[in-house]
């Protein structure tokens, strides 16, 4: 039995499908998936509420498994704390500094660096230093994706916390405090 299917039998019913974006993509399990190439300038760019984000790979091109993108952000960016009730991240510095605090460590990262931040335990990271920070990050499953596209269609400025705050608790994220 399929997820979709499992969903519209179990108590919770045809509710907590409409409650959860889902995205189908195109390859099943046991379809190879095609190689792709990415150049440094490739990519769709995304400003995610001051998050400079370049989607490099996404749950089309990995059927879903994965997400990669890489951020370049100035000293001061931030994200504060919340949790993730579906994806798992890695975020690798490849130059710069970054703060980052996972469960109860908090460490700054410098190129090489790579921290991993589970599904379900609190997180967060900010930009030190006086130099720009290039971060990969690699989320799995993908979909999350989807969820910093929605956020980068946003008017530019101060964003409004209650729409932020409304759209991650669509993909599974809420923020702590």
């Amino acid at each position: 039995m399929n997820r979709k299917d499992f969903l519209k039998t179990s108590v919770l019913g045809t509710a907590t499908i409409a409650a959860i974006p889902t995205k189908v993509w195109a390859t099943t399990p046991n379809e190879p998936l095609k190689p792709k190439i990415v150049r440094k300038e490739d990519g769709q760019k995304v400003n995610v509420i001051g998050d400079q984000q370049t989607f490099k790979l996404t749950g089309e091109d990995t059927a879903g498994k994965f997400t990669l993108i890489e951020e370049v952000n100035p000293p001061g960016t931030m994200i504060p704390p919340h949790v993730h009730t579906k994806e798992d991240e890695i975020f690798k510095v490849l130059e710069g500094k970054l703060e980052v605090t996972v469960g109860e460590t908090t460490t700054i990262l410098e190129a090489g660096d790579l921290a991993f931040a589970p599904k379900n335990i609190p997180h967060s990271w900010k930009v030190v230093g006086d130099t720009d920070c290039k971060t990969i990050l690699s989320a799995f499953p993908a979909g999350i994706e989807l969820m910093f596209a929605e956020l980068g269609q946003l008017p530019p400025g101060k964003p409004d916390f209650k729409k932020v705050v409304a759209i991650c608790k669509n993909y599974g994220i809420h923020f702590l405090g």
